[in-house]
């Protein structure tokens, strides 16, 4: 999935933001589900963007780990990028390995999505937007006004990721997917 998105997402206008066919997502994350084969280099690539969104909203506790919520929730709070950074650095690293991996892949993916913005309209604000919610949720849930909230700041922490994932995760993240 994610290195069809690393392809295509790039030159794809709306990628994350468009959902695919529910009726296919809903009949491929069923074949997923089963162990089946799926070729989703026929389908739509919307439609692999949805399931990776679903997959990722699936991972028990969040990808961020919802133990971790409120230090994820108090970084942008911090002082300059740099401490930000190392506070980022510092949450990773309590991450299960899993977890990191696939978080290095995804901000891979949606980096190189980001250099091209100008062509995919999908800038690392707007990604954000699309994708933050997929990313972490509160342990428990709360009033519609505390959840916005804490959806805005999770989306800026999830711009910011995007934004300096080469100075977070270091440089190789541009060749994470090799020569495609």
């Amino acid at each position: 999935m994610l290195s069809l998105l690393y392809q295509e997402g790039p030159s794809t206008e709306g990628i994350f933001r468009r959902s695919g066919s529910a009726k296919t997502c809903k009949e491929l994350k069923e074949k997923l589900d089963s162990g089946a084969e799926v070729d989703l280099a026929c389908e739509s690539i919307f439609v692999t963007a949805s399931l990776f969104k679903d997959f990722l909203r699936n991972i028990p506790g969040s990808i961020l780990s919802s133990q971790l919520c409120d230090k994820w929730v108090s970084v942008m709070d911090q002082g300059n990028n740099e401490e930000k950074i190392k506070s980022i650095q510092r949450l990773i690293e309590q991450l299960p390995r899993a977890n990191v991996v696939l978080l290095r892949y995804l901000f891979g993916v949606l980096h190189g999505i980001e250099m091209r913005s100008e062509e995919n309209q999908m800038n690392a604000f707007n990604l954000a937007i699309c994708i933050a919610p997929s990313l972490l949720w509160p342990p428990v849930s709360s009033t519609p006004d505390i959840e916005s909230e804490f959806t805005k700041k999770i989306s800026s922490l999830v711009q910011f990721l995007t934004e300096n994932c080469c100075r977070i995760f270091g440089e190789e993240i541009n060749s994470l997917f090799g020569e495609i």
